[in-house]
């Protein structure tokens, strides 16, 4: 028996919710669940965050933040944080994922961008936590723990790790240097809906004040769906223009400066959800995300033969055989 959706019913009916169709939402990488309730010919979404697990408090105030600074996502509807539920409007299901090509790919990136660079002007409020450098770092050691130990099976001698952990506290560096914005954390694809404003933003509660280049590089190179390089690079020299525009970016910070910055985050962001994916299959019993590592270190590999700062790091990448274990594994989804 599913004890949690019985609460959640029990919950519904003590909000006057009886005659209804209750169909799942969708299921993200935490412990949260959504269902989708039809009701008198209206929808609506409930969120279901055991508390023992998931904080809907930070939900609740990121939401209000994003509303804020002008992106469109859930109102919140009714609460109770107590057991872990929240009805939230409903934005839709259709996600970027679902209907990217190379036809509507421009114009949804630039609304996307758009609704990025009003996050990133709005003041950040002091209760919203930093993206600090123990942060950062821990987040690369899930690329040591759960990819590299527990998925490959790997024990690297003293020298390798030495390597490996003076790559990560470089890569921290140079995203501790960059300007400080709010940060979604998790923009991409599956977390942008098809909507009116467009687009939707979900998932957002693990904000945190910031790398500039932090959600541009969780947009343009997603780790579920990947675009020509050249391409890329073109969307990245329109959002710095606009960000310089926009007072985000001091204008004495060129092209390069940020596409260095832009590269070098997306290491670390990709370093880290290559370990997530392979924590979800062990931890989670979820090994569909496994799929999804090839394109997601593909670009880790891509970016470190471009920098000589990293050339130790890609030395150690090879010596594992780590680009000859990705062409064992074909990446699921869309590659434009």
């Amino acid at each position: 028996m599913d004890k949690r959706l019985q609460q959640l019913e029990q919950w519904l009916m003590t909000l006057g919710y009886r005659d209804y169709q209750l169909e799942p939402a969708s299921a993200d990488a935490s412990f949260r669940r959504y269902f989708r309730i039809r009701h008198a010919g209206a929808s609506f979404i409930v969120m279901d965050a055991p508390p023992e697990q998931e904080d809907t408090g930070s939900f609740i105030r990121v939401a209000e933040l994003l509303a804020e600074a002008g992106l469109h996502v859930p109102q919140i509807q009714a609460r109770d944080t107590g057991q872990g539920f929240l009805q939230l409007s409903d934005l839709g299901s259709r996600l970027y994922l679902s209907v990217l090509d190379t036809q509507c790919v421009e114009p949804l990136y630039a609304d996307a961008l758009a609704a990025l660079l009003r996050l990133q002007q709005h003041s950040a409020p002091d209760w919203l936590p930093d993206y600090d450098r123990p942060l950062l770092l821990q987040e690369m050691q899930l690329f040591a723990d759960w990819y590299l130990r527990r998925h490959l099976g790997l024990e690297l001698e003293v020298q390798q790790q030495s390597v490996l952990q003076e790559s990560f506290e470089h890569l921290a560096r140079v995203a501790l240097e960059q300007p400080q914005v709010i940060v979604h954390r998790d923009y991409h694809s599956r977390n942008l809906l098809l909507s009116e404003p467009n687009p939707g933003v979900i998932d957002f509660q693990d904000a945190v004040v910031g790398p500039v280049t932090y959600d541009p590089v969780s947009l343009l190179r997603d780790c579920y769906i990947a675009w020509p390089r050249a391409q890329v690079e073109q969307w990245l020299r329109d959002y710095h223009r606009q960000a310089q525009q926009a007072g985000i970016v001091e204008q004495g910070i060129d092209a390069g400066q940020f596409q260095r910055w832009f590269d070098l985050m997306g290491v670390q962001r990709h370093l880290k959800a290559s370990g997530i994916f392979a924590r979800l299959n062990y931890r989670d019993a979820k090994p569909g995300y496994l799929a999804d590592i090839p394109r997601t270190l593909g670009y880790v590999l891509e970016v470190v033969a471009d920098y000589p700062e990293l050339a130790v790091f890609a030395d150690l990448l090879h010596a594992l055989a780590i680009p000859q274990r990705l062409a064992q594994m074909a990446p699921r989804g869309v590659s434009a």
